[in-house]
């Protein structure tokens, strides 16, 4: 495994100044708009006001678990490749040696822990070959699952099997994400906003992809219905990305005039929170694994959401501020994540993560039994 050592980033106002105009240019976040998500996103409130939905669950407390708390398993695999727990570091960043600088703690901390990492959209490196190695960190994470990453909305303006296979390639990737941005970029200077069709093109990277295609929202939540279709597009994992967490709708909000509130703030709460978007896409897909992420802040929300169906779990803005300081104290967060589903698994009797899943191990509050 890599060596895990110490790499602070530097102080954010040394690559930005704050309160500054930013320039969406005809739709396309730009290396600037990137270092103002991470200003954004560390100093301001960007949570989504809407509540998880996990709070409507509680687990049936097992008092005689049958189980040693220290032989409890959470491995699993992912895409072939075994991890240490369901857990995967959501896409945050890249296109600047801030966000070079915070991806590699990322990976560091993912290659020590033995679990799977998400870059951030890609788009920028494709169009500018010299920021790439803000996304390459393959070396420092050489064992674990990498995903790369690129906004499915290009696919419509220019982007083919040629750019995707050029993400893929570019990280070294075991897989390509797409992600799905449509309310985020109403709030866009010029963003580009013609969607239709993105279903057959995401079914034709599918086919002829050299990596599987997973496909995420960012925080507004995939429905029973679009992870149907997905699905039937040939995607091989739906994160459901559900709100509850980061809303992407606030953040390009505030960001889109010197980070101060000047436009209407309706929208930012807009989404399916993410239990109901895991429990209604549980229901109606067959065979294809689910992402559980937006606005996981704790074990006890991994642990419910895998309970409700989840295979595997994503989290991003906790880490951030870890991101910023080194490898080390991302670690600790995960561990601590990860400790605290262990403990969650003891208290209802699941020794491993298809115990967790059986019935009986969680309930809807309101249905908790009389006694």
């Amino acid at each position: 495994m890599a060596s895990v050592g110490q790499s602070p980033v530097k102080p954010l106002d040394k690559y930005m100044e704050k309160k500054t105009k930013i320039n969406t240019t005809a739709g396309h976040s730009t290396r600037r708009d990137k270092h103002s998500h991470i200003q954004c996103c560390l100093n301001m409130d960007v949570e989504s006001s809407v509540t998880t939905g996990f709070e409507k669950y509680e687990f049936v407390n097992n008092a005689l678990p049958d189980i040693d708390f220290d032989a409890i398993d959470t491995s699993c695999s992912i895409l072939g490749k075994n991890i240490s727990a369901p857990f995967i570091i959501s896409p945050m960043t890249g296109g600047t040696d801030l966000s070079r600088q915070i991806n590699i703690n990322l990976a560091q901390a993912a290659q020590a822990l033995g679990v799977v990492m998400c870059v951030g959209s890609q788009r920028l490196a494709l169009e500018n070959e010299t920021l790439a190695d803000t996304y390459r960190i393959r070396d420092h994470a050489p064992d674990i699952p990498l995903f790369a990453n690129l906004g499915a909305i290009y696919l419509n303006y220019g982007y083919g099997i040629g750019e995707c296979e050029r993400a893929v390639d570019m990280i070294e990737a075991d897989a390509l994400i797409f992600y799905l941005n449509h309310m985020q970029r109403v709030f866009q200077n010029g963003g580009k906003l013609d969607f239709r069709e993105l279903e057959d093109k995401i079914a034709q990277i599918c086919e002829k992809l050299s990596v599987p295609v997973i496909v995420k929202d960012i925080g507004c939540g995939i429905s029973a219905d679009v992870a149907r279709r997905l699905e039937g597009a040939g995607v091989s994992i739906i994160d459901v990305s559900g709100a509850g967490g980061t809303s992407w709708v606030k953040v390009t909000r505030l960001i889109g005039d010197g980070l101060e509130d000047s436009s209407p703030d309706i929208f930012d709460n807009w989404g399916i929170p993410t239990a109901d978007a895991l429990t209604g896409a549980r229901e109606v897909i067959a065979d294809t694994s689910l992402i559980a992420s937006g606005g996981i802040r704790s074990g006890m929300d991994m642990a419910k959401a895998l309970a409700l169906g989840a295979h595997y779990v994503g989290m991003a803005l906790p880490l951030l501020a870890p991101a910023m300081d080194s490898p080390s104290t991302v670690i600790d967060k995960i561990s601590t994540v990860i400790d605290d589903l262990k403990i969650a698994m003891f208290g209802c009797g699941a020794g491993d993560l298809d115990a967790l899943r059986k019935a009986g191990c969680i309930r809807p509050v309101d249905k908790r039994e009389k006694t």
